[in-house]
Order: structure tokens, then sequence, then C-alpha cells
């Protein structure tokens, strides 16, 4: 969106359900056929997301994954925090650049994604991370335009609807956006076949966000395996509860 090339609603062909970048193919879970940009990210489109990011500049890529604070400290100088692993666009191959767009070839720990997060709950800007309370008004960096932030919060708020991957992350009276994600886990001898970290991460009031959260179920045991069966059901007990108790107004339609 940030590159003009996109807006939610440009058309991408995810058909056959594969691409082949390099030696490797990418696959979906499921033959999509045309999306939108918009709807890559409400089906979870691993073949859409990566037509998206090979069209970009590797660089561009590079500098808004570090500016939303991947690869690098939170800055909450906890002992034992990783940076995570974003490696330089430069050394991007092809099948590294589609990859990173659905989650792979990056890491990054939940804080990070939550910072992350932040940014497109606060219209565009980053604001400094802290354990401790801030009195007074924070200072942020924009990194995104507000139009950019407030097109991913609503393409967010499709993901959750009854259509999206995250539907079971919904909080009653409440408007939520948010994305799912599933990643088999990198072992000594590859990517697994039989071990998987699923996830969501969000925010809520979508009209006008308090809360971002990130839940990760590191190798679940029952009850699926994708992001969207194990840790969108977390998010929305934990949600509502933490709305509930900050008196939160609602803001879904009645």
């Amino acid at each position: 969106l940030e590159s003009g090339k996109y807006s939610p609603n440009t058309v991408i062909d995810t058909t056959p359900g594969l691409i082949k970048v390099g030696d490797r193919t990418i696959r979906d879970t499921h033959n999509y056929g045309v999306l939108t940009v918009a709807g890559v990210i409400e089906k979870s489109s691993n073949v859409g997301a990566s037509r998206i990011a090979l069209s970009l500049n590797k660089k561009s890529m590079w500098e808004m994954l570090t500016s939303v604070g991947f690869g690098k400290p939170s800055g909450i100088k906890l002992p034992g925090e990783v940076s995570g692993l974003l490696h330089a666009s430069s050394n991007w191959v092809p099948v590294e650049q589609a990859s990173i767009s659905f989650g792979y070839g990056i890491s990054v720990t939940p804080l990070q994604l939550a910072h992350a997060y932040t940014v497109l709950a606060n219209g565009g800007e980053t604001l400094p991370l802290t354990m401790t309370r801030r009195d007074g008004a924070v200072s942020g960096e924009r990194v995104m335009s507000i139009s950019t932030a407030r097109r991913i919060q609503s393409m967010l708020e499709l993901a959750v609807s009854r259509q999206g991957t995250g539907a079971a992350a919904q909080v009653a009276d409440y408007r939520v956006a948010g994305k799912t994600g599933t990643v088999r886990k990198l072992t000594a001898t590859g990517y697994s076949d039989e071990k998987y970290v699923g996830w969501f991460a969000g925010f809520a009031p979508a009209s006008d966000p308090r809360l971002v959260m990130v839940v990760a179920v590191d190798e679940p045991r029952q009850g699926g395996y994708f992001g969207g069966e194990v840790a969108a059901p977390v998010f929305s007990r934990v949600m509502a509860g933490a709305l509930r108790l900050l008196d939160v107004a609602p803001d879904a339609p009645r």
C-alpha cells in the first residue's frame, strides 16, 4: 500500500493455488483463484502475498520491516532479549523475499510483533516500549501514512469476519482487527511437518484501539494447530475480559 502500487481492491491472481519461485514451490491450503489484496489478507494466501512481495523493491520492504521494529532490540532493556532475525535485503534471493511476506525467513519475538501492531493501531506511528508506566504524552515516529494504517486496519477486520481465518478472535460487542499465523517449527533437519506454532495478533476496539495483544501457542496438542483454531479463541477470551476491566466502551454496531 505504501509503495503506491496497490490498493485494498487491487486484483491478485493466485491460481492454481501455488507459485514456483526458483526451485521452491509456495502453496496455499486452497486454490483461492482471483483475490483482491484485502482478500489475500482475509484468506491468508501465501501465493498472493508472494506475488505482491516479488513486485516490490527489496530495500523498501526491508526498511519497512525494520521501521516497525523487526530485526533489532525493542529498547525495553530486559536482560536476555533477542533481536530476532532479519537478513539484509542485499542478501535476499527471490524465494526469501517471497517467504518473508508470509512469515518465513524471518523470526520475531511476541513483543516485537505486538510493537509492530501498535503502529497499525496508532495510525502509522511507532511508539517507544516500556515495562513501567509513563505519565504524560509520549512522542512517536511516523513510519507509514495514516491512510495506509487505516486501510490495513480495515483489512484486518475482514480477517476476523465470519469468512476470515481469524473468526474465532471476535469479541462480543467490539470490533476486532487482527491476523492469524501458522508456522512450521525450524528443527536441525529443516522445517518440521509435525511441530507448529499457531498465533494470533490483533487489537481492539478497531474504531479507537486501546489494546494490542499477541497470542502464541507453541506445539499445540489438541484442537488443531492453525492459529485460527488454537490462538484466536484465547485472544477472544482474554481481550474480552481486559476491555471490560478497563471499562472500554463497545464499538460494534447493534
